[in-house]
């Protein structure tokens, strides 16, 4: 029994002195404690932001059942004559045999009466439009009105029964690295949901109309076009369009219209029959770090004003060559696409904040829009305007720019046949409208000769270089 005391005392003295030596040594006054050395730590309770992708964190189920209702299956039907060309030649056959051609893409139920918003390119040319609904209904739509420009179509069809729908986000809150899901029928499997993060906002990939898409990297195939891009609350953000692939399938970022600038397209459509677009009326191009050194300018970030087209808004407000325009109603500019993409949700009479450095200087301009119809550009002594509708029935065109006079002293004894003249391309690149071709223009330089192919008012076809 003394033998199991002495063992007792023993271990107790043993923890006190551990204790204490520990203690003296590490506890926050011991000697080797970090106030000792006069290191500095963080506390142990400071607040920390957990990242993960656990349930609790994330959780798709709910934006994924509010969309899959209201996103529909679009069939695109329509018909082609083809002849042969040998019974033709051989026994002059002049008939030809019509075929079917079926096209499949998406599209998303916006009100509870029946309004479709898809891809233009998916209903274009269509015969016969039909949509099917998740629930396995279908229904013929009507078209209602399409803009080519930013690949927007609207679509109606009348159930019996109010239907799903989903509501138009606000896209400029968008933020980078936000969840989002992608909604559609790829490959005809019906009500596909995948998820991905928005890798980047306001993206241009050279498309000749919109250059301001939403960049995702949520799995978008064949047969998306025209779904949903949702948050997580289920708020649509976007309408998917394409995809960067070398293969024609998703191999790692997929593109929206931006909600903001579809909303706009679908309310015009609905309430004028057409798009309204609106115009701030300058040209120029995006900063970077060799345009800048160039220009002798320290800021790389902005649009910087080249020309102020005559009797636009910016003109009579009072914007120069020269300025850099870097902020719109508040939201930083920083390059074509941010400027472009926030005008492209505006209508001619609409006033906009415009923010800009002159001379080191930050001023604040406000410039009412202009209509898109009055905007002209002008380059290497020609001045360019937009083709009309009498234009476009006359020569059978749905695109191209008309010379609309001739300041060359170089091409002046040319210019009563150069007048009134369509130039159809340049350099061999469709000449789509005045704003891409002014945005064309000031990508080259002053003293670089351009092939211009050009339709005279005979309707015959020239080619010229200048």
């Amino acid at each position: 029994m003394k033998k199991y005391s002495h063992l007792l005392i023993v271990s107790l003295l043993s923890g006190v002195i551990t204790l204490g030596a520990y203690k003296l040594l590490f506890d926050a006054d011991g000697y080797f404690s970090n106030a000792k050395h006069g290191i500095t730590t963080s506390a142990t309770n400071s607040p920390t932001k957990n990242v993960g992708l656990s349930a609790e964190v994330l959780d798709f189920t709910d934006a994924a059942e509010k969309t899959i209702h209201s996103v529909v299956h679009v069939k695109n039907v329509s018909y082609k004559t083809v002849s042969n060309p040998m019974l033709e030649y051989f026994y002059g056959y002049k008939g030809g045999q019509t075929q079917e051609q079926v096209g499949t893409g998406s599209g998303v139920i916006i009100s509870a009466d029946g309004y479709i918003v898809t891809n233009n390119h998916v209903v274009k040319d269509a015969s016969e439009i039909e949509i099917t609904l998740n629930n396995k209904k279908t229904y013929k739509a009507k078209l209602i009105g399409t803009d080519s420009k930013m690949d927007i179509a609207l679509l109606k069809i009348d159930a019996d029964e109010p239907l799903p729908y989903t509501a138009f986000g606000n896209s400029d809150s968008v933020k980078i690295g936000e969840w989002v899901l992608a909604v559609g029928n790829p490959y005809n499997l019906t009500s596909t949901v995948t998820a991905g993060i928005v890798s980047a906002k306001a993206r241009d990939i050279g498309s000749s109309g919109i250059q301001s898409f939403i960049q995702t990297d949520a799995a978008v195939n064949p047969g998306n076009s025209g779904g949903a891009l949702v948050n997580t609350r289920g708020d649509l953000i976007g309408i998917n369009t394409m995809i960067s692939s070398m293969t024609g399938s998703y191999v790692g970022y997929s593109f929206a219209v931006p909600s903001n600038i579809a909303r706009k397209i679908i309310e015009d459509i609905m309430e004028y029959g057409n798009v309204q677009r609106g115009i701030l009326g300058v040209e120029g191009g995006e900063l970077n770090g060799p345009v800048s050194k160039e220009l002798g300018i320290n800021q790389t970030e902005g649009f910087y004003i080249k020309n102020v087209t005559k009797k636009s808004g910016a003109e009579k407000a009072g914007l120069t060559k020269g300025d850099i325009i870097v902020k719109l109603d508040g939201q930083n500019i920083a390059t074509y696409a941010d400027l472009s993409g926030y005008i492209n949700t505006k209508r001619p009479n609409d006033s906009v904040e415009v923010t800009i450095m002159r001379n080191g200087t930050k001023k604040t301009i406000l410039v009412t829009l202009s209509k898109n119809e009055f905007f002209s550009t002008e380059f290497k002594g020609i001045e360019l305007e937009n083709i009309d509708a009498t234009d476009k029935k006359k020569f059978r065109l749905d695109y191209g720019v008309k010379i609309k006079s001739i300041t060359n002293d170089n091409l002046a004894q040319y210019a009563d046949e150069l007048k009134g003249n369509i130039i159809l391309s340049i350099d061999n690149v469709k000449a789509k409208d005045i704003e891409q071709v002014a945005k064309l223009l000031n990508s080259k330089d002053e003293n670089q000769s351009m092939r211009l192919e050009m339709i005279n008012k005979n309707g015959e076809v020239l080619r010229i270089i200048i």
